[in-house]
């Protein structure tokens, strides 16, 4: 069982999927990535509840919608999260409505979610299944940097043993480890007028 860490919803718990269809991302993994998104959005002296106001943030690969539950709880608005999988997408309205946060939970996979969505983000944050491969996870980041504003920002969580995706042409990315896990940041590069 995980818990929003910060905010308007800090110390709840949610429910986790049961087997191995998600992997849900560590507390210390996850104190790191909104730290470095409230310093991004130039709100780390704020409360956290308002670390990421004015962001809108999309959860792709949702699972239990902790990371983007965590984002709500500090206050990000627009919230959606997507997850494929039925019995998860249940889980994570139940998550949602035992939190009070406000999020759209979409049932979709995430490439044709990507591809027919028209609204744009701030944030998009990226936890796709292990076993995926390099190859996936370059193809999903092009279609994210479609939904991405201007000067906005993809995070990719991965496996420390998987290797550096390709990213998109004319983006810029760095990563940092927590033990077994690897954050990829991407955003465009400065004189990319996209």
């Amino acid at each position: 069982m995980s818990r929003i860490i910060a905010g308007s919803a800090g110390g709840m718990r949610l429910q986790a999927p049961t087997g191995e269809r998600t992997r849900p991302t560590t507390d210390r993994v996850r104190e790191a990535l909104f730290s470095t998104l409230a310093t991004w959005n130039g709100n780390s002296d704020a409360g956290a509840d308002e670390h990421l106001a004015g962001i809108a943030f999309c959860d792709l690969f949702a699972g239990s919608g902790g990371v983007g539950l965590e984002a709500a709880s500090r206050g990000a608005a627009p919230v959606v999260l997507v997850e494929h999988d039925q019995p998860t997408v249940r889980l994570v309205k139940a998550n949602a409505a035992r939190t009070r946060l406000h999020v759209e939970v979409v049932a979709a996979q995430v490439d044709s979610f990507l591809q027919r969505e028209g609204r744009s983000f701030d944030v998009i944050w990226l936890d796709p299944p292990y076993p995926f491969t390099n190859e996936q996870i370059s193809h999903t980041l092009e279609l994210a940097l479609t939904r991405l504003v201007h000067n906005g920002l993809l995070v990719l969580e991965r496996s420390a043993r998987s290797g550096v995706p390709d990213f998109p042409e004319g983006t810029e990315h760095w990563a940092r480890s927590y033990g077994e896990t690897t954050l990829h940041f991407c955003q465009r590069e400065a004189n990319d007028d996209h």
